[in-house]
């Protein structure tokens, strides 16, 4: 798969993508990055890339001219004529594990990470065919969301993570938030690792994990509990934290 980033600020992303997973990937071929200096296609002397907005106001806005410039010289050589043009902006549809699915069946994205007040509104309407936001708050750009988007991306396609099926034990993968994990030593502190741990029993282990899972999300994220899949199995043991809970409310006003 291969990710295009429009930016005015290429330098930011040789950090991240440079190391760990991401780094291994585009090493093996599994994803390629490329990043692109919308200033490089600016016109002129000084390669101006933004201006007041038109009628007046406070900030600057993205000129319309080298956007379309650089997403057309990208679009040249892309493997697909239909690559989505994703804007990152606060005003986009929210990012999720569901979107970032969506994403990685696309052979080809390309990221236009916005700065200031913004971008010209010919580039919404005109090249942008996708609107992505990554949160209910302003960030300075929108590089840190097309890391976000590269990042959530790339480990869904296949053997990014290494092991088959790595991914789908994720928070969000199932519907759920993931369980705890644990490492040796078997006791740290006089904590110790549970027992269905160490017990051996896989079948022990499996659903000692879809519980916690289940109590996790519970107790952190109850919301996605109403989309989430549940068994038979997965509605008792949440009767059962339900039940647990009104318990524990009733001793607290008794105390």
């Amino acid at each position: 798969m291969r990710f295009d980033i429009l930016t005015l600020f290429p330098e930011m992303f040789v950090g991240y993508f440079n190391h760990s997973i991401l780094q291994r990937a585009q090493e093996a071929g599994q994803i390629e990055i490329a990043v692109h200096n919308i200033r490089d296609y600016a016109q002129g002397k000084h390669r101006i890339t933004d201006e007041p907005p038109y009628g007046g106001g406070g900030g600057m806005v993205l000129k319309p001219e080298p956007i379309f410039a650089a997403a057309e010289a990208v679009m040249a050589g892309a493997p697909s004529s239909n690559s989505p043009v994703i804007l990152l902006t606060p005003q986009g549809r929210p990012f999720s594990q569901q979107v970032a699915s969506e994403l990685a069946n696309e052979p080809h994205i390309i990221l236009l990470c916005g700065r200031y007040e913004g971008v010209d509104e010919r580039v919404r309407s005109h090249l942008v065919t996708d609107e992505i936001s990554i949160g209910d708050y302003v960030l300075t750009g929108g590089e840190l969301a097309a890391m976000i988007v590269v990042d959530a991306v790339s480990r869904l396609l296949p053997d990014v993570l290494g092991a088959c099926g790595a991914a789908d034990c994720d928070s969000f993968s199932t519907g759920l938030l993931e369980g705890p994990h644990y490492t040796r030593p078997e006791e740290f502190r006089t904590w110790r690792v549970p027992d269905a741990l160490r017990s051996g029993h896989a079948a022990n282990i499996a659903r000692w994990r879809r519980e916690e899972a289940l109590r996790r999300t519970w107790e952190r994220r109850p919301d996605l509990l109403l989309s989430a899949s549940l068994s038979e199995e997965d509605k008792l043991f949440l009767a059962e934290l339900a039940a647990e809970q009104v318990e524990k409310d009733q001793k607290q006003v008794k105390d």
